[in-house]
């Protein structure tokens, strides 16, 4: 960080290098809402995830070591929404983000939580959070 002050300071531009690893349309049932009738029928909502990696050594390896392994993000994932019901579409999502920068190391993840069909005339809903730092 003190470095890219300095580098701010005299007119230099510092970039970063960062890989972004996706999961898109990760669609899975589970209990969210604040109305009794949410409660009680899990809902299927869709989840767009970005995980941001300083420049990973797998682009080089080929190595999975090397890098966070999806199947066991979406296992995750899976696991917590099958075991903890929401209220707030916005809970989930800090949720999804603080699991994937604690267990797996990101510094920077977006997630988007949407709710599908759940009113007429709007074939989405929800939110996005992005948490940490691409620096």
């Amino acid at each position: 960080m003190i470095l890219r002050l300095i580098a701010a300071t005299v007119g230099l531009q510092v970039t970063t290098l960062m890989d972004i690893l996706f999961l898109r349309e990760f669609k899975l049932d589970t209990i969210i809402g604040i109305y009794d009738w949410e409660r009680k029928i899990p809902q299927t909502i869709q989840l767009d995830v970005e995980i941001g990696l300083p420049k990973s050594r797998a682009c080089e390896t080929d190595n999975v070591e090397d890098t966070i392994d999806y199947a066991k993000i979406v296992a995750r994932i899976q696991e917590t929404l099958a075991a903890k019901p929401f209220s707030l579409v916005e809970a989930l999502a800090e949720h999804v983000a603080q699991l994937i920068r604690s267990e797996f190391g990101a510094p920077w993840v977006k997630v988007s939580v949407a709710k599908l069909g759940l009113i007429r005339g709007i074939k989405q809903l929800g939110v996005v959070i992005e948490r940490g730092n691409k620096d």
